[in-house]
């Protein structure tokens, strides 16, 4: 019976959400929040789950409506535009969060330092059943945090019209970019986004390509939030690799997450630096891409993308816990889940049959894929949340002309200020 009650949602779903807005990426979300949905109650109780992003939060409408009729309970469920991962933890220390909270997994750690989330409860055949790096990234402490809905990382798009050949190098990118600007045929060499504020997921590709780093690593091979390497050795020339492609007019703080993907849709660049979220404004531009790996520098370290992930959360301080372990264990981990939040928001599902029947329709999912498969999972440690702000900062100085030795140090005092905190 639930099997076929997804079925039938997973069109509505779709349908819900293929008319939303631009694509979102996982720094941020720039909507306003979505009203809430709610099921009438049947037997009492009720379920609150918020999540992060316009069209997911509409995909999952329809599911959350179902599993409140089964379960005969209220179902709210609301979109967090605005600094979700804060929000939920702020809202949980005051007793006024959610029972589940979605969002991304690098959130693990700041939320279980805060007390904010509790394992969840999948059996071994769940676990099995899901993308070996997406079950690693929801793991910390030898725990599983999180039921993972979908694996995403940066990917190089390419205009095939513009750019038919597939760049073996970032200097190959640069080139053909200049060429075809200098020919008026675009206005941008490269849509990558930067902003006034910087943008560290989408920059450490080529940071990490030039040498630079964010922490050294444990032993065992994770993150070390007791070496930060930003501002130090190769990280000082990385920056001012960042500052070159400033000068060359490759990176610019004018390239903003609103308008990066519209404007390579526009036809406006050949090269567009994002991930699978970008997609459907993509296809819908109508004109012949493909998609690879992020090329390296000549001569250089691997362009290692981010590989996140996106996850159910069960709140630790949620008011309705048995039902949160139940829905997000048991009733998200479906296919027909999966797939309809793919279909909203185009990531690779985490579920492997998902995957499967999504690759048969959409190598699209296999190509972003190829090019995260040695990707570096975003650091899920607490200490990450001090990278981000002065990694931006020391972006934008370095493209501006600033000086990558000044720029460099000032990150490192600034995450290290933040750590003794």
């Amino acid at each position: 019976m639930r099997i076929r009650a997804l079925a039938a949602l997973a069109s509505v779903a779709f349908a819900a959400t293929a008319c939303g807005g631009s694509a979102e990426t996982p720094s941020a979300t720039q909507t306003q929040a979505a009203p809430a949905a709610s099921t009438p109650a049947a037997g009492g109780g009720k379920l609150v789950i918020w999540s992060e992003g316009a069209k997911r939060t509409a995909a999952l409408k329809p599911f959350a409506e179902q599993f409140g009729k089964e379960n005969g309970v209220t179902v709210e469920i609301k979109e967090i535009a605005d600094n979700p991962q804060q929000t939920f933890v702020t809202a949980s220390q005051q007793g006024s969060g959610p029972d589940v909270m979605v969002g991304a997994h690098d959130w693990i750690g700041n939320m279980v330092q805060n007390g904010a989330v509790e394992p969840v409860n999948l059996t071994e055949e769940q676990k099995a059943a899901l993308n070996p790096v997406a079950l690693k990234a929801v793991t910390f402490n030898g725990q599983v945090y999180g039921a993972p809905y979908a694996v995403e990382n940066l990917a190089l798009i390419r205009n095939t019209t513009l750019a038919p050949d597939t760049p073996a190098t970032f200097d190959e990118v640069v080139a053909k970019g200049a060429e075809l600007k200098k020919a008026g045929k675009v206005k941008e060499i490269l849509c990558l986004q930067v902003s006034q504020r910087g943008d560290a997921y989408h920059a450490y590709p080529l940071f990490a390509s030039a040498g630079g780093a964010l922490f050294g690593t444990t032993a065992g091979g994770d993150p070390d939030p007791k070496q930060v390497l930003i501002g130090g050795g190769d990280s000082v020339k990385a920056w001012g690799k960042l500052g070159e492609l400033g000068k060359q007019g490759v990176l610019k703080a004018s390239i903003t997450p609103e308008n990066s993907i519209a404007t390579f849709a526009d036809g406006k660049c050949a090269f567009l630096v994002s991930g699978p979220w970008a997609m459907n404004d993509v296809r819908k531009a109508g004109f012949s891409y493909d998609i690879s790996p992020i090329p390296p520098f000549e001569g250089g370290k691997p362009a290692t993308p981010f590989v996140g992930v996106q996850a159910f959360f069960v709140a630790a301080k949620g008011q309705n816990k048995v039902l949160a372990q139940e829905f997000v264990t048991n009733y998200v981990t479906n296919t027909e889940v999966a797939k309809a939040l793919y279909q909203a928001d185009p990531r690779p599902p985490a579920l492997t049959a998902a995957l499967e029947e999504v690759k048969a329709s959409d190598p699209d999912a296999v190509k972003f894929l190829d090019a995260g498969k040695d990707g570096l999972p975003m650091p899920a440690i607490p200490e990450m949340a001090a990278i981000w702000e002065p990694f931006g900062i020391a972006e934008v100085s370095v493209i501006k002309g600033g000086d990558p030795a000044k720029a460099a140090k000032a990150a490192q005092d600034a995450v290290e200020k933040s750590l003794r905190k």
